[in-house]
């Protein structure tokens, strides 16, 4: 019985990520990989700067990843996915607007390093 489970997982997993890699999947892989990266700056900027701050490239990342991600959803035609990644990539783009517009007229956006 266990060796049937681990038989069972195996073959799930060959399915998963062997047979059903094509160039979509890469897209959504990158574009994982692209809005997974805006974490890892933020933190880095946070640890550099020793309290929570938000860089430019955190929003840059987001909306890069975002939309690739969308595509990847639109392709997939998934729902929920098109709906989250769409309501996100607009916040993303507002939030890069407040910035940039702040930026402009000189006033500290706390937006720290990148």
């Amino acid at each position: 019985m266990l060796v049937d489970l681990q038989n069972m997982i195996g073959d799930y997993f060959h399915e998963v990520f062997v047979n059903n890699i094509d160039w979509w999947v890469l897209l959504g892989v990158v574009a994982q990989g692209l809005f997974t990266m805006r974490f890892v700056v933020q933190w880095l900027a946070s640890e550099k700067a020793q309290r929570s701050v938000v860089p430019m490239t955190f929003w840059w990342f987001s909306i890069g990843g975002g939309a690739l991600l969308l595509v990847y959803a639109l392709y997939r035609r998934d729902p929920v996915f098109i709906v989250g990644q769409g309501f996100g990539l607009f916040v993303y783009l507002r939030n890069l607007q407040f910035v940039l517009r702040a930026r402009a007229r000189g006033e500290d956006t706390n937006a720290g390093p990148g």
